[in-house]
C-alpha cells in the first residue's frame, strides 16, 4: 500500500493548526511559531518585535541592562544650585543619584525640576538644600529579574533604582526607561537631540553628533573622508571601530577626531560628543 506524505501545499491555517498540535513546549518554540505567523502578515513586524521583548524580559535581570556604576551621572549632596544646573544640562537626565563621600553612600534621589522651585523663589528667601528636596533612594539586588522590577516600578510609581552587589555596594542603576525599552525598543525623550538637527556646537568646542547623522553630512560638517561605502551612518561606522557595542563613556580617536559615547544602551549607540583633537587641551 502507498503510503500517504502530507502535502507540501498546506494553507497557512492548517500551517498554524500544525504549530499548535502539539503545543509550544519552550519558549523558542512559541517565538518561531509568532515569527512564523508575522512572516503570514497577520501582525506587523513591530508587534512581533514588542511580544519577543515581552517574553524576554522575564529571563533578563538587572545587572544585564544597568548603567555601570563608574558612568553613572551623580550630584554631590552639597553642590551649590549652580553647579547642579551645570550638571543637569550636560547631562539631559532629569533624575540623580545624590551622594556624600562617594558613589557607595548614596543619599537619595534629586530630580531636576525641582531647579525650578528654587529659581522661582524671592530673593530674600533664595536657600537651597539638598536634604529638603531628594527623595528617598530604592536599592534592588543585581539579579532582580527584570518583569518583577517592572512591576515594582509601576505599583511604588518610583522611575530609578540603585542597584547593589552582593556586598552592599553601588553596583550601577536602572530606570523605568531602561526596562520599557527592553519590550518596546529605543524610546526618544525631550532631551533627545532632534532627528533633523544631527550636529550641535557646544561652547567649549566640542559637537554633540546624533548617531544615526548619515556619514556625508559627517564629512560635509567637518571636512572629514570618512567612506560610506559599508556603513550609512557616523554610529554605524564608529560600531565598527569599537569592534564590540560600546557603553557610555567610552572613546577612541579616529583620523583626527576623539569620539565618546554619550548615550547608548543594549541595542545601539544613541549620542556621541564629537571634539578635534588639537581642541582636546582647550576643552
Amino acid at each position: 500500500m502507498r503510503k500517504k506524505t502530507a502535502s507540501p501545499y498546506l494553507s497557512w491555517r492548517e500551517r498554524i493548526k500544525k504549530f499548535f498540535n502539539p503545543i509550544p513546549e519552550s519558549k523558542k518554540e512559541l517565538i518561531d511559531l509568532l515569527r512564523y505567523v508575522q512572516k503570514q502578515e497577520l501582525f506587523s513586524p513591530d508587534a512581533l518585535a514588542m511580544i519577543e521583548g515581552a517574553l524576554q524580559v522575564s529571563d533578563l535581570q538587572v545587572r544585564d541592562i544597568m548603567i555601570p556604576r563608574a558612568q553613572m551621572v551623580v550630584l554631590e549632596i552639597n553642590a551649590s544650585p549652580e553647579t547642579l544646573t551645570k550638571t543637569v544640562a550636560e547631562s539631559g537626565h532629569s533624575r540623580f543619584p545624590v551622594i556624600s563621600e562617594n558613589r557607595d553612600d548614596v543619599q537619595g534621589i534629586f530630580l531636576a525640576k525641582d531647579l525650578l522651585d528654587y529659581y522661582a523663589k524671592d530673593e530674600e528667601d533664595h536657600r537651597f538644600d539638598m536634604r529638603d528636596v531628594m527623595r528617598p533612594a530604592i536599592f534592588i539586588p543585581e539579579s532582580k529579574r527584570l518583569n518583577v522590577l517592572l512591576r515594582e516600578f509601576r505599583s511604588s510609581r518610583n522611575h530609578m533604582a540603585l542597584v547593589v552587589d552582593e556586598y552592599g555596594g553601588v553596583a550601577g542603576l536602572v530606570t523605568i526607561e531602561d526596562v520599557i525599552e527592553q519590550i518596546v525598543g529605543d524610546i526618544d525623550d525631550e532631551h533627545d537631540v532632534d532627528d533633523q538637527v544631527y550636529i550641535t556646537p557646544r561652547e567649549n568646542g566640542s559637537h554633540l553628533v546624533w548617531a544615526l547623522t548619515p556619514i556625508e553630512e559627517f564629512n560635509e560638517y567637518f571636512k572629514t573622508k570618512f567612506e560610506d561605502d559599508e556603513f550609512d551612518t557616523i554610529g554605524g561606522l564608529l560600531m565598527r571601530e569599537f569592534g564590540h557595542l560600546p557603553k557610555r563613556a567610552e572613546s577612541l580617536v579616529l583620523d583626527g577626531f576623539h569620539f565618546e559615547v554619550m548615550r547608548a544602551n543594549g541595542r545601539r549607540i544613541h549620542l556621541l560628543k564629537v571634539k578635534a583633537v588639537d581642541n582636546m587641551e582647550t576643552g
